[in-house]
């Protein structure tokens, strides 16, 4: 609406001018010209009838060429102003007449909600992940026919400003359980601004393109603050370091000797090749496999007969023990580190995140970039074979691609697997539409960066306690038992009907983790449970 009236008033402008000095010339030429006086406002009424078209009257015909050579100019600019006109004024006022109307204030009764201002890739990942949890929320669109196309897609938008107090009074912010503004960096600010002015209670999260930016969000009154691009860096190194260490960082504790972890399966391990079934992962190494990711797509619990692939990530539980076994079983065969064994490919945010963790790590590294800068290695273009070689391709086990474009990732894969087969590929997408295409360009493990966003957000609202990093692929909760107090996880059958796994049970202040089929349920236990969000959601409505 700010732009149509914003063009609106230059077009009001620009043809008041051209008006005004179509008339002074108009009547200042008949005087001069052709020799013929008239009234100002004469001049002016020609002026109106040649921009309308309607004619001329006595005036015409002229005899010098001037005055022709003029009037046929008032001719040209009359009907260029007229097509202007209409998609201005006529074509706007017949889309407003036929168009829905769109909400511009929530129901009063609206509560518990989560006002959400986007406008970025992230908003449909997000909300998403609201639905999962059946949280309810409203969007902020400041934008009219933004508005309007949400509207028509989903009815929990509403048209207003999010950075004047009547706009967010409008989606009832005083109800609300917290308001995500997720704009851009200055704009987010201000909209906390007006928030806390509004609302001193209310949960205020908001994200931040630059990290150095964030402490402003914090003094303008946001309680949590969330910058996507270093934590996408983090857990994209954790899986170059689990890929070739028996650490894993991101282990989440259920107890003293039990823990759940996704290990991604380098290209060189022995379990590549075989099925769930035959690798004996239970036998050999102590583990249960919840789940699996195969090239971008989860199973829980994963077929028998589902072969493992280079750059599968195996969902995991057991003791210390047991996921150090799984660790070396799957690991590739280890040999000393050399200088450029990983390569960065890209040091922006991401690319800095990454170098900082395998830093961390004790992991060598080569970084590539297209910038000549202090802490790069090599400077050079990734979808250029000779960089990749002189960055050290051929030594290295592992390349991350911490590209902001993924065009140039994809690309930069096609040539990464051309040059090393044997390469664990791990890649950044700036957008979920990009990782099936990634993957199949041969990358073994792909994090888009809005799916990450769109969870750490949900997960700083959800009342819910998730265990599991949100990073992660996959969520772990605690959940009540609903009703499964009095019967057995045989009788219950969890895993067949739900897809998701029980793998603990928290009673009297014990984590019991030794869960047969004849382990039986309380009334009061916490049941800590592991599925996707489709998994998640059915559990609930199965079983509560």
């Amino acid at each position: 609406m700010r732009w149509r009236n914003r063009y609106t008033a230059i077009y009001l402008g620009i043809l008041l001018v051209t008006i005004a000095g179509a008339t002074v010339a108009y009547w200042q030429g008949m005087a001069h010209l052709e020799d013929d006086p008239v009234t100002w406002h004469h001049a002016f009424q020609v002026v109106i009838e040649t921009f309308t078209t309607t004619g001329y009257g006595s005036d015409s015909p002229w005899a010098t060429p001037g005055m022709n050579l003029f009037v046929a100019l008032m001719d040209v600019v009359g009907t260029v102003m007229l097509v202007l006109a209409l998609p201005v004024f006529l074509y706007p006022l017949l889309e407003d007449a036929i168009a829905p109307e769109v909400r511009e204030a929530v129901d009063e009764a609206l509560a518990d909600h989560v006002v959400i201002v986007s406008g970025t890739d992230r908003l449909d990942p997000l909300l998403s992940e609201l639905d999962s949890w059946e949280v309810p929320y409203v969007i902020v669109e400041p934008d009219r026919e933004t508005a309007l196309e949400r509207s028509e897609a989903r009815g929990d938008v509403i048209h207003a400003q999010p950075d004047e107090v009547e706009g967010l009074q409008a989606a009832n912010l005083g109800e609300a359980r917290a308001l995500i503004a997720d704009l851009e960096d200055r704009i987010d600010a201000s909209i906390v601004l007006t928030a806390r002015e509004l609302d001193e209670d209310v949960r205020i999260v908001s994200v931040v393109e630059e990290p150095d930016r964030a402490p402003y969000h914090e003094l303008a009154g946001a309680d949590a603050v969330v910058s996507p691009r270093p934590l996408v860096g983090e857990r994209l190194a954790a899986v170059v370091t689990a890929t070739i260490t028996t650490e894993f960082e991101d282990a989440v504790g259920l107890g003293e000797d039990f823990h759940i972890v996704e290990l991604p399966v380098p290209s060189t391990s022995e379990l590549v090749g075989r099925t769930i079934a035959e690798s004996r992962l239970r036998e050999r190494a102590g583990v249960n496999v919840l789940g699996a990711w195969f090239r971008g797509e989860f199973e829980s619990p994963p077929r028998p007969d589902a072969e493992i692939q280079p750059g599968t990530v195996l969902l995991v539980t057991g003791d210390d023990a047991a996921i150090e076994r799984l660790g070396r079983l799957s690991a590739a065969v280890p040999r000393p580190h050399e200088r450029g064994e990983t390569i960065v490919v890209g040091f922006g945010e991401v690319g800095q995140s990454v170098a900082a963790a395998l830093e961390d790590a004790d992991v060598p590294y080569t970084v590539l970039d297209v910038r000549d800068k202090p802490e790069v290695d090599v400077v050079g273009d990734a979808t250029d074979p000779e960089a990749l070689q002189r960055a050290g391709i051929d030594q290295a086990t592992s390349l991350v691609l911490a590209i902001p474009e993924d065009s140039e990732t994809e690309f930069a894969t096609l040539v990464a697997q051309d040059a090393a087969p044997a390469l664990t590929v791990v890649a950044r997408a700036d957008e979920a539409s990009s990782v099936q295409k990634l993957y199949r360009a041969g990358a073994d493990y792909v994090l888009a960066l809005d799916t990450v966003t769109g969870r750490m957000l949900a997960s700083t609202v959800v009342e819910e306690e998730v265990v599991l990093s949100t990073d992660t692929q996959v969520e772990v909760v605690r959940l009540g038992p609903g009703q499964l107090g009095g019967r057995t996880l045989a009788e219950a059958d969890v895993r067949a009907r739900t897809g998701c796994t029980v793998v603990a049970v928290e009673r009297g202040g014990e984590v019991l983790t030794d869960l047969g089929p004849d382990f039986e349920l309380h009334t009061d236990d916490g049941l800590v449970v592991v599925g996707t969000d489709d998994g998640l959601n059915r559990f609930t409505e199965t079983f509560e």
